[in-house]
């Protein structure tokens, strides 16, 4: 802001501040009003197509490109996943890969793709060496955060048709045993001693587990500990060695070969295991490839900063995009707090985020712009302007007001992002403008599901239009469903979404009951969300079925088990629990049990009567002390538990058309009636 503050000093130092203000504004418009809109290749104001007026497609659409079918296709030299590197070797020429850095202010070191390739053929062969069989039917655990390793593993697996699974160790231990005894993992690749001792401590419990290979080096203690629980502890660099020295000939995978193993947690019971094969994976990523294409490509200039969980098929798949076109992925230094200095060391062009961080650089520059009027008069015309060349479809970093205020912004992630990724939970109107006009790039969001592989939609980069996710992508079939029970219909424009692709999975690991569940006859993925197409051919997500949604934090909260534990308060007649996907927690309304609190208010110093009993001061912390006590003791995470309560007098009744005859939560009344009040809670906690 120093350059804003210079800036203004001078003009009043020569005009005096009225004239400042005439001449300042005037030499900003001129200096702003140039710029060159964004060649689209498709219509923005049309942007998806009806397929036909079927019954059973009623609300179908798909992309709106002539090669939209071509997607189910893939290239014939990437066929699989495992075939992106060698086009990523000839698109770079053997440029670099993938890189690291050794600790703050030292740059990034890179090794090349042909490097990577060696490596990933020794590894592989180290794994056979060490008498894993190279069969589609083997499956090999990967317990590791981000790191060259993570990638070299996964590749090395597939080079001799193994089937990698990630593990995401915030799952917690019962979901790590469940997967490792579900998929009768033999070897696990792990990055630390911590990790380690975590798989030892449950070797009593998963039989199948023989051998972990660990990336850094561990103690004494940690080998004997293995040693006694019959587990064979071995280091990467030995497993490369095994493999340098006796090289396995690769035995690659088939595009209908199963690619991973994709546990997703839901929200009760065991995480169930996404089945995809090499065909869906890379046709969702050429899906991708073609919906930018035209307006963003990845080259070998590009540069990545891969932090998200690689566990999840968002930055999985976002390597895969990557390699393909010979760009650079480098990992950032595994410590939440060094990631604004990773960012400015490696100055990614690219850049994939979760909302909540999203909002965090916004509510940042928000607190440092409301410091002063002055500031906040600044900001607000340099965002009315560059707002204006956005609408255009113009996105840059070269105005006035980029070199005054926004640069600094802009420097936080790097200073040459292209484009901007967004994915979990929806961004606010405010978050999205802000983002596009400071950064000066495309910034696009996107749904979808483990079970598609990561992606159904995402906005066209280009389209200024907010509040949707896009259309679909290239080869996706998107229909909305009836819900009758919810009062949504497909001839009204409102339903679920149900999605039809190449790159829709198979089913759940061993789980055929579920698989029906969420997947149809004839190959429509049921996603549970509830949505509507907008005039201009994108989706927007209206609601959940199932009573589930997403924390801006990516976690999933289902409502109706959080009011189940909480109505076993002695307090709570009844509960409702609802949220904001812009938020990062959920609040709840609260009717009392008036009965109880008639026999136990005036024992304890509270008054009998319900009216008065809720007027009581002390009465809403009285009631949310217990509801969160009956959370925690029934294990109910930090994230799920509500933050704030409402209490309510009138109880809800069939009569009143809050509930249903079987007494349960009518949630689209409840929710409509207890709107603003949920946004009132938020608002009353600084949310």
């Amino acid at each position: 802001m120093a350059g804003v503050r210079e800036f203004w000093e001078q003009y009043q130092t020569v005009l005096g501040a009225g004239a400042a203000t005439l001449a300042g504004l005037a030499a900003l418009s001129y200096m702003t009003s140039n710029g060159t809109p964004v060649e689209t290749i498709v219509d923005l104001n049309n942007q998806s197509v009806v397929i036909d007026g079927k019954p059973e497609h009623r609300g179908s659409r798909l992309a709106r490109r002539p090669d939209y079918i071509t997607c189910d296709r893939p290239a014939p030299d990437v066929e699989t996943c495992f075939a992106v590197l060698a086009k990523g070797l000839r698109m770079s020429g053997n440029g670099p890969c993938l890189g690291t850095r050794t600790g703050p202010n030292k740059e990034y070191e890179w090794i090349s793709f042909q490097e990577v390739i060696d490596r990933i053929n020794q590894f592989g062969s180290g794994l056979v060496g060490k008498g894993a069989v190279p069969s589609n039917e083997t499956r090999v655990g990967i317990f590791s955060a981000n790191r060259p390793e993570w990638c070299i593993a996964d590749f090395g697996c597939q080079a001799f048709s193994m089937v990698p699974v990630p593990i995401y160790d915030t799952l917690g231990l019962p979901a790590v045993k469940y997967i490792l005894t579900q998929c009768e993992i033999e070897l696990v690749m792990c990055d630390t001693a911590q990790k380690v001792t975590t798989l030892l401590s449950l070797k009593s419990e998963v039989a199948c587990l023989k051998t972990v290979v660990v990336v850094e080096n561990v103690g004494e203690k940690v080998k004997a500990e293995a040693k006694q629980a019959g587990v064979d502890v071995v280091t990467f660099a030995d497993i490369q060695e095994i493999g340098k020295k006796n090289p396995q000939p690769p035995n690659p995978p088939k595009p209908e070969d199963m690619f991973s193993i994709m546990y997703t947690s839901g929200t009760t019971g065991n995480p169930k295991g996404v089945v995809v094969t090499q065909r869906a994976f890379v046709s969702m990523v050429r899906s991708m490839t073609l919906h930018t294409k035209g307006v963003y490509q990845p080259t070998p200039d590009d540069v990545h900063l891969s932090y998200l969980p690689l566990a999840h098929n968002y930055e999985r798949g976002l390597h895969v995009f990557l390699l393909m076109h010979g760009a650079r992925i480098g990992y950032f230094s595994r410590d939440i707090k060094l990631l604004t200095n990773d960012l400015a060391t490696l100055r990614p062009t690219l850049f994939p985020s979760v909302p909540r961080l999203l909002n965090r650089i916004y509510d940042a520059v928000q607190t440092e712009v409301k410091k002063s009027s002055v500031r906040t008069m600044l900001f607000n015309w340099a965002m009315a302007s560059k707002k204006k060349d956005v609408d255009n479809r113009i996105y840059r970093r070269d105005t006035i007001w980029d070199k005054l205020i926004f640069q600094k912004i802009q420097q936080r992630l790097g200073g040459r992002v292209r484009i901007v990724l967004s994915g979990s939970a929806p961004l606010s109107e405010d978050v999205m403008n802000f983002l596009r006009c400071a950064l000066g790039c495309f910034v696009v969001e996107g749904y979808g599901q483990t079970e598609v592989c990561a992606a159904a939609t995402m906005n066209f980069p280009g389209d200024a239009s907010i509040g949707n996710v896009g259309p679909p992508l290239p080869g996706v079939h998107i229909k909305l469903l009836d819900v009758p029970e919810m009062d949504y219909y497909a001839k009204e424009n409102m339903g679920e979404v149900c999605l039809k692709s190449d790159f829709v999975f198979t089913g759940y690991f061993k789980d055929p009951e579920k698989t029906r569940e969420t997947l149809d006859d004839e190959g429509w993925l049921h996603t549970g969300d509830i949505g509507t197409w907008l005039p201009n051919g994108c989706l927007k997500i209206v609601d959940r079925r199932k009573n589930i949604f997403k924390l801006a934090q990516g976690e999933y909260i289902a409502t109706e088990k959080i009011e189940s534990i909480y109505m076993n308060s002695p307090f709570t007649a009844q509960c409702f629990v609802d949220g904001d996907s812009l938020k990062t927690c959920v609040m709840a309304v609260v009717v009392p049990d008036e009965a109880y609190i008639s026999v136990w208010g005036p024992k304890n110093g509270f008054p009998g009567g319900l009216k008065e009993f809720c007027a009581h001061k002390d009465a809403k912390h009285l009631i949310l002390k217990d509801i969160l006590s009956h959370g925690k003791a029934n294990g109910l995470k930090g994230f799920e538990q509500v933050r704030d309560i409402v209490l309510e007098l009138e109880m809800w009744t069939v009569e009143n058309d809050l509930i249903t005859p079987t007494f349960k939560n009518k949630r689209p009344a409840l929710r409509k009636k207890y709107k603003e009040t949920i946004a009132n809670l938020y608002i009353s906690n600084g949310l």
